[in-house]
């Protein structure tokens, strides 16, 4: 799978990166026709604590996915939306089967 992390108006640090990239590459494990996966990373500008986006974007054969959270950190986030993710790539595998 190719793998890409885009960030708005900041840099994410390494450890970030990795953790985002770990948790997408584990969708693997579900449906293994999985192209690429972009994530972009963005902070909202509001006052709220959860001011964290992450937007993760799956391309599979014919079909592409996409999941958007806002949270705390940028982590939980990507938690959620993979998660999100997990339920539509199980969706689509079975439709697909």
């Amino acid at each position: 799978m190719d793998f890409k992390v885009n960030t708005v108006h900041f840099s994410a640090d390494e450890k970030l990166v990795e953790y985002i990239k770990e948790k997408v590459k584990k969708l693997e494990k579900i449906y293994d026709h999985i192209i690429a996966s972009e994530v972009y990373l963005r902070i909202d500008k509001s006052e709220s604590n959860e001011n964290k986006i992450a937007e993760v974007k799956i391309l599979l054969p014919g079909n592409e996915l996409f999941a958007k959270k806002q949270c705390k950190s940028f982590e939980e986030a990507t938690d959620l939306a993979v998660a999100a993710l997990k339920k539509q790539v199980e969706k689509h595998k079975s439709k697909h089967a």
